[in-house]
């Protein structure tokens, strides 16, 4: 964050090291928080990404601010060279490591970097008819689907004819997120259990009975002629696991950097208030000693005055 001209005049740098003992007492008071939970942290960053320090990567931190961060205040150095005496006086020798987080075991579900899916995640069902069939008009029902496929969570389903292969086409279109993953490989699955997988249908295309058959739709389904590769390639996109891993990561990156420059912004506030409520307070105290003595200096000065007022009318002894 770049420094104001209003920032540069709350202190100067001449006035880093005086200044560095009002924070410095907040730290020893404990209003301003150094171990959390057991954790190392900097109260004047909590709004960085990084939030938990070994001690020496802390001291770093703090003497690295307080000698030459060009992007710093005045008063941020000032800040950070009360941390850094205070983690040299105060907690010399701390060196509670940071725990690691603990690692995500990915599911069987989840797809390996290298599959490619037609994102939003859509699922696929094919439903052939016999000429003997009665029911075509309620399968050709997206309402019918949506309701049958309704344990998958689907956010759309629509159903179509498909005249050159007589069966009923359903695109059932899921969430873009990993839960819509799941639920598009947790239909996939089923129809697999059940022996009606893209194999089965493949294998029994031309003599198939009268039922469902159901997968995930893939590149080959959207690369296909016909209307279910139309309809995927007009709503959807070929997509890596690993492309849809790095584009949600970057939109959760954008997300974090902006939350974390409100959070410093607010932090450099809340520092500037600190700031002008001691340097307010101090002269409020200089004030009322200097009316203290005032007082006092009357008080005397009376009585000196008294005292002159008697000896030079002494009391008629009479």
């Amino acid at each position: 964050m770049g420094i104001s001209s209003d920032e540069e005049d709350e202190i100067s740098e001449s006035e880093i090291d005086d200044y560095s003992e009002t924070p410095y007492l907040l730290l020893q008071s404990g209003k301003y928080k150094v171990k959390v939970n057991g954790m190392l942290r900097c109260p004047f960053c909590s709004g960085k990404k990084k939030q938990d320090y070994k001690y020496k990567e802390l001291i770093a931190h703090a003497s690295g601010v307080s000698k030459g961060s060009a992007n710093r205040s005045a008063l941020q150095k000032a800040n950070h060279l009360a941390l850094a005496k205070f983690l040299e006086n105060e907690l010399a020798g701390y060196a509670e490591p940071v725990p690691r987080p603990p690692v995500t075991q990915l599911n069987e579900s989840e797809p390996k970097p290298g599959d490619v899916f037609v994102f939003p995640w859509m699922g696929i069902v094919v439903n052939p008819l016999k000429e003997s069939d009665d029911n075509k008009d309620v399968l050709l029902d997206s309402a019918y689907w949506l309701n049958r496929l309704s344990r998958f969570k689907p956010v759309e389903v629509n159903a179509f004819w498909v005249e050159q292969d007589s069966i009923v086409g359903v695109i059932a279109t899921f969430d873009s997120d990993w839960g819509g993953f799941a639920s598009a490989t947790e239909l996939e699955k089923e129809f697999e259990n059940e022996g009606c997988s893209k194999k089965e249908w493949t294998e029994r295309r031309e003599d198939s009975e009268s039922k469902a058959y159901g997968w995930c739709a893939r590149a080959e389904d959207y690369n296909s002629a016909g209307p279910i590769g139309q309809y995927l390639s007009d709503v959807g996109k070929l997509r890596t696991v690993s492309d849809i891993s790095q584009e949600k990561e970057q939109d959760r990156n954008i997300v974090l950097d902006k939350l974390s420059n409100i959070i410093a912004m607010t932090n450099e506030d809340l520092s500037k208030v600190q700031y002008s409520y001691n340097k307010t307070a101090m002269s409020l105290q200089k004030v009322l000693e200097e009316k203290k003595k005032l007082a006092r200096s009357l008080c005397r000065r009376n009585k000196e005055d008294a005292a002159d007022v008697a000896s030079e009318y002494p009391e008629d002894p009479s």
